[in-house]
């Protein structure tokens, strides 16, 4: 679960930093400045430490800021991971399982989360070029955590924005995002972000309580 929001987590997914502006910083600027909200589709596949590749995958993806977002895997199976800003529901259908825990402050560090936090990026990454490759511009993101959830990530831009996103976790495995349809700013539909677990599923973790109100005579 941990891969899948660092992802997310997702994701979703504006960054700027000290650092000299180069070609990838002006795209990187260009397609953040201003940015609130954020839907498009994505494929990905992870490779392993010692460079098997392992499934792909893909679906669509929403965050809103400041805290929310939604990732949609649709095929080859499907997953749902949502954070409403203060917990993070990750549902499998083929379990019938919801798991829940608290959202953490890290997942509101993550490199597609601050995309609409253009401070954020400068206070908790260190941002810098990494020239041209794949037709794309790229940017490496290192976390200036102590404890950061991965290596680095690094951001590729085309014309039209952010293509494609390649980061390695701490055990070294890596995981390729590509990205398309991007919308920016679109009115994204407040239960986009609201997660009920569906009737018979089991939770597991750290779900609110619910209280009921007493009923009046």
């Amino acid at each position: 679960m941990n891969r899948l929001i660092v992802t997310i987590a997702t994701f979703a997914l504006a960054f700027t930093a000290h650092a000299a502006t180069g070609n990838a910083r002006a795209k990187l600027d260009a397609f953040a400045t201003g940015l609130h909200s954020l839907t498009g589709n994505f494929s990905q596949t992870l490779t392993d430490a010692n460079g098997q590749p392992g499934k792909s995958s893909s679906g669509t993806l929403a965050l809103e800021a400041p805290r929310q977002f939604r990732w949609e895997t649709t095929a080859p199976y499907k997953q749902t991971i949502v954070a409403d800003g203060s917990r993070v529901w990750l549902y499998d259908p083929d379990l019938e399982q919801v798991t829940v825990r608290i959202q953490s402050g890290e997942e509101a560090h993550s490199p597609l989360t601050v995309l609409t936090d253009l401070k954020q990026m400068d206070r908790d990454f260190k941002v810098t070029e990494q020239g041209e490759r794949d037709g794309l511009s790229w940017v490496r993101l290192t976390s200036t955590a102590k404890d950061p959830q991965f290596d680095y990530a690094d951001l590729g831009f085309d014309a039209n924005g952010l293509a494609r996103m390649t980061f390695r976790d701490q055990l070294g495995a890596t995981t390729d995002i590509h990205f398309s349809g991007w919308q920016r700013n679109a009115s994204i539909a407040p239960q986009t972000f609201n997660f009920v677990p569906p009737k018979g599923a089991d939770v597991i973790g750290d779900a609110p309580v619910l209280t009921t109100q007493p009923i009046k005579n």
